[in-house]
């Protein structure tokens, strides 16, 4: 499917934000639109796509100058108080236009100077590994999050064909890790996985966070459910579409990380100042 990219000229880059996300003072987003065109994401539902005559995960628009905003718009925030700022709440910071376009690592390379109080990257992109030198200049300041909603490929094929693959995305999480910077596997949404689920992602992380369409959705599974994502599972997967099918993961976690380390929804997301 051919992708279409534009370049568009925002006229602010930092939102104040609230809900899921009131921990923080501001979303950034990089992009609007998304290429990885997860089939579950609670973007579809939103304004920004509904709006839009193109199907989700076919358009993205490239925020240009968006490095020389955020840094004015940093340096008036900071004024004001603590900023602390998720990258990103309805797009991919790294997603595959990112390769040319750089805009993510603009942002960061502005971020490195003007550093905010609190820094949470959101992505499902192994490409996150490229700015691992501008991580470690924030790593007070900073959570590298990686989406990795099952061990089972398959599975990934069946909800989301567009987005990386499971195993690129886990080498990509276990590197960020060595390299003794803040991690965290986010298995999100909650997807059928193995029994080894837990033991296979402490290879790669100290700390995990599980969030489903239930709970994360941000409206109690009412987008989810009219997005029909309960007509992709399998017969033999129905108990997976479930709002206790969460608990399953966490089983499997228990034994190999920290109860402190086994983090749901919100809790996840929350910046640690």
């Amino acid at each position: 499917m051919q992708l279409d990219i534009k370049a568009t000229q925002p006229k602010s880059i930092l939102t104040a934000t609230g809900g899921f996300l009131k921990g923080y003072s501001h979303s950034l987003n990089p992009y609007t639109g998304c290429a990885f065109a997860c089939s579950y994401c609670y973007v579809r539902k939103l304004p920004v796509s509904i709006f839009r005559s193109q199907p989700w995960g076919t358009w993205v628009d490239m925020k240009q100058g968006a490095a020389e905003l955020l840094r004015k718009e940093l340096i008036r925030a900071k004024k004001k108080g603590p900023v602390t700022i998720f990258m990103s709440s309805s797009t991919d910071p790294y997603q595959p236009v990112e390769y040319e376009a750089r805009i993510t690592r603009s942002l960061l390379e502005v971020m490195t100077e003007e550093k905010p109080d609190f820094l949470f990257i959101q992505t499902r992109s192994p490409l996150v590994t490229r700015d691992m030198d501008l991580f470690l200049q924030l790593q007070d300041r900073i959570r590298i999050s990686v989406t990795i909603e099952t061990d089972l490929e398959a599975v990934r094929k069946q909800f989301t064909p567009s987005a990386p693959p499971i195993a690129a995305r886990y080498r990509a999480l276990r590197q960020l890790t060595e390299a003794g910077l803040p991690t965290q596997a986010t298995v999100a949404p909650v997807l059928p996985s193995s029994e080894v689920f837990g033991a296979w992602l402490a290879q790669a992380a100290h700390r995990v966070c599980v969030d489903d369409y239930f709970m994360g959705d941000g409206n109690q599974g009412k987008r989810t459910r009219a997005l029909g994502i309960s007509k992709l599972y399998t017969e033999e997967q129905a108990g997976w579409y479930d709002p206790e099918a969460y608990l399953r993961v966490i089983a499997t976690l228990k034994p190999y990380f920290d109860e402190d380390h086994i983090l749901v929804s919100e809790q996840g997301f929350a910046p640690t100042l």
